[in-house]
């Protein structure tokens, strides 16, 4: 990944990337899913629910034997990833402030997860063997845009 995915004005918005972040890729789509679409300061206020476990994502692909929350089925409480995202978005935001935009009425247009590099591992197991135990990362683009 070299670049932004998406293109954007450069008058109206304001980007960040994350990359090679330690967190889940499947965890990460679920949790971008959460927030994508929404104003930026509902969605800082989502992830920083998921922290404090008040808030659970719902996950809508990766569900088997995950147990229902109460209003939104099965979820979980990914806080690692919730709390690089807020990073992220935060990055986001300060760019945008930087820039003079009026955060207030900005909203989440993009929220991009793709896989990033994997850090190569092992586990040490019994009689002198080695099972792979690879670390996956993620990189992680946001661009948030002013509304009227």
């Amino acid at each position: 990944m070299h670049g932004y995915t998406a293109t954007a004005d450069p008058d109206t918005t304001a980007k960040a990337l994350g990359r090679e972040l330690t967190i889940s890729p499947k965890l990460s789509r679920e949790v971008a899913g959460m927030v994508r679409g929404m104003k930026v300061d509902k969605a800082i206020q989502a992830l920083e629910d998921v922290v404090a476990l008040k808030r659970p994502v719902p996950l809508k692909r990766y569900n088997k034997r995950v147990s229902h929350k109460q209003g939104v089925g099965p979820g979980r409480y990914p806080e690692k990833v919730a709390k690089a995202f807020l990073n992220v978005i935060q990055s986001a935001v300060a760019n945008a402030e930087y820039k003079g935009l009026d955060v207030d009425s900005m909203v989440l247009r993009t929220i991009t997860v793709s896989r990033g590099r994997t850090i190569p591992g092992h586990m040490p197991r019994a009689h002198g063997r080695a099972t792979q135990w690879n670390q996956e990362t993620v990189n992680l683009e946001v661009i948030i845009e002013e509304v009227e």
